[in-house]
């Protein structure tokens, strides 16, 4: 029988260069320091892009995007998949416009259209999400495959319940959360402050990463996996919903197709931060260094004058690259 032959560690220059490369690879920062160094590379040849106004515009666009992939966060470290999460976003801006709209709404000048509507939107993703666990867990149907339909039902309830026109005439006091920046940017970090402790400082959180990990191992162990796959969904439903009233606000319509285009950007952001593919494995504060990288991507490419095509094929790129490089690093952990 030939013995098995262990291969030497790798010493000298190039051992010292291979170490490197795993601890930056491996490094939880290491989306923060691409993105910053995107901006430095892109600010001198691209006009405008270090101006306050243009801040402002790109932290716009980055918070309702934020939000929704913070509970994709909760569902990809469960092991799972949302595909859904812009149906709730355009389904919860349509209802919400047919609540709240002054021209068309069911509670049209009413003092209470706004707290109704609001609730009504989280009712939404609430609802939304429950569908996705529920046929998930009670089901057993692949996530993939089950909030991919979703994904085409909702949205399609959306667009026959508007019949493809957008809502007008929301109420001043709705507009002003997407509106006022400051109160924008509290809404998304009181989210992420909540997704945070939920994931970091509770037993749910340690339940999800042990679903992740190895689901029969939990089990076996007394997680109760099917209601916190259940919850998580739910949980995740609400994060989009709480999306949608940015997006919604922010552009004062009840939309039925809002946000249609922004599935890549939510997905790509929560791969980007290092959330694993394959669960057990994530952080919220990568996901936020995931948006601020995928952000500062599209903001650039828009500000350099490129087509929404060519823009779509970048940031394709890009985030595959990001799922090559999370691959490698589960490898590399794995063989830690």
């Amino acid at each position: 029988m030939t013995p098995n032959v262990v291969a030497p560690p790798v010493s000298g220059p190039a051992g010292g260069i291979l170490s490197g490369l795993r601890r930056l690879l491996t490094s939880e920062s290491l989306v923060l320091w691409l993105a910053l160094a995107y901006a430095a590379t892109l600010a001198p040849f691209t006009p405008g892009f270090v101006s306050a106004s243009n801040g402002q515009a790109l932290l716009a666009y980055a918070l309702p995007i934020l939000t929704a992939s913070l509970g994709l966060t909760l569902v990809l470290i469960l092991g799972g998949m949302d595909l859904s999460v812009t149906a709730v976003i355009s389904l919860a801006s349509v209802v919400g416009g047919r609540i709240m709209s002054a021209e068309e709404g069911w509670m049209a000048g009413s003092p209470l259209a706004v707290p109704a509507g609001v609730a009504a939107m989280l009712l939404v993703g609430a609802g939304v999400g429950a569908v996705n666990g529920w046929v998930v867990t009670a089901c057993r149907v692949p996530a993939f495959i089950a909030t991919l339909a979703t994904l085409m039902l909702f949205s399609g309830l959306a667009l026959w319940m508007t019949q493809s026109r957008k809502i007008g005439g929301l109420p001043p006091g709705f507009v002003l959360l997407g509106q006022r920046l400051w109160m924008a940017t509290a809404i998304t970090a009181g989210v992420a402050a909540l997704a945070q402790a939920a994931l970091s400082r509770t037993l749910y959180g340690q339940w999800v990463r042990a679903i992740g990990y190895n689901p029969r191992a939990a089990r076996i162990s007394g997680v109760p996996v099917h209601r916190v796959t259940f919850a998580t969904y739910v949980a995740c439903g609400l994060f989009a919903a709480v999306s949608s009233i940015l997006f919604t606000a922010a552009l004062e319509t009840g939309n039925p197709e809002m946000a249609r285009d922004n599935l890549l950007d939510v997905v790509g952001a929560v791969v980007i931060g290092g959330t694993s593919l394959y669960g057990g494995r994530g952080r919220i504060l990568g996901t936020v260094f995931g948006v601020l990288f995928l952000s500062l991507v599209d903001n650039s490419l828009n500000l350099l004058g490129l087509t929404f095509y060519n823009i779509t094929m970048i940031k394709g790129g890009v985030i595959l690259g990001a799922a090559l490089m999370d691959a490698l690093r589960n490898r590399l952990l794995a063989a830690a």
